[in-house]
Formats: C-alpha cells, structure tokens, sequence
C-alpha cells in the first residue's frame, strides 16, 4: 500500500530521502555538483510530499514559490528499489494538486542533462521544455521544464 504525506522540509523522513538523492547527484553531477547544490538547500521547504509504501519512505517531492503564477519543483526523488511502481508519478501529481489549491498555474522545474531518466520522466507527465530560468540561464547541462496546472 503506497501513502502520501504532505509535510515540509523539518520531517526527518524527508531529510533522510533527501540525503540519498544528494549522494546520487553527487555523481552523476561529477565536477558540476557544488554548482548545482547550491540551488537545493531544504531549508524552509514548506511544501514536501513524502510517500510511503509498507510504511517506510519511498518517494518524495516538494516545491517552492516562484514567482506569483509558478512554483518550482525540487528535491524529486525514489528509492531505487521502489522505482517503477509509478511513485514518482505520484508524488508530482500530489505536488501539481497542492500547488493549484494554492492558485498557482504552473510549475517549473531544472534537471541536468545527464539526468536521461528525469528528462523521460518529465516529458511523460506533459511538462514542456522551457528557456532556462533564473540561474540557469546560460548553463549547458541545464534543462528547464514548465507544466500548466490550472485547472
């Protein structure tokens, strides 16, 4: 059985979740990590989706405010063994669903180009390829997406 739980960024599951993603971009962001790091601190995240299948944390999600219409997603996230039992799915729809209670229309989102199973990911759940954003702007290994959500 798979539950969601919306929380923020103090909830020591979400924290621990978090820790494995970091681990894991740490290589696969090579050289570039310390760049991109900067960009994901969890501080004041009050926005966090944490799933839970059998009861241990699986999966998790969050968003912050962007501008007065966007939020941007951040922090994505599923145990490589709970991979591919749609969670992740999921867990972004969750977030999309919070994010239009709270009246915004769209989210965006960065992933690294060398992120080939989040740039999948993305694009199956309609989120359409953006100019880069903010400090992203100009940064080759960047990818910015944008998903309408009003519905």
């Amino acid at each position: 059985m798979i539950k969601f739980v919306r929380s923020n960024s103090e909830d020591n599951d979400f924290k621990f979740l978090v820790k494995q993603l970091d681990a894991y971009l740490k290589i696969t962001d090579g050289d570039e990590h310390e760049f991109y790091n900067q960009f994901n601190s969890i501080k004041s995240l009050n926005h966090v989706v944490i799933a839970y299948l059998d009861g241990k944390p699986s999966g998790c999600g969050a968003f912050k405010h962007f501008n007065d219409n966007s939020v941007e997603v951040k922090r994505m996230f599923t145990t490589i063994k709970t991979r591919e039992k749609a969670i992740a799915t999921r867990v972004l729809t969750e977030l999309e669903c919070w994010a239009n209670e709270l009246n915004y229309s769209s989210c965006i989102l960065e992933t690294g180009v060398r992120q080939k199973e989040a740039i999948q990911f993305y694009k199956k759940n309609d989120y359409q390829i953006i100019a880069n954003y903010g400090q992203y702007k100009g940064v080759e290994n960047s990818l910015c997406f944008e998903k309408k959500i009003k519905r």
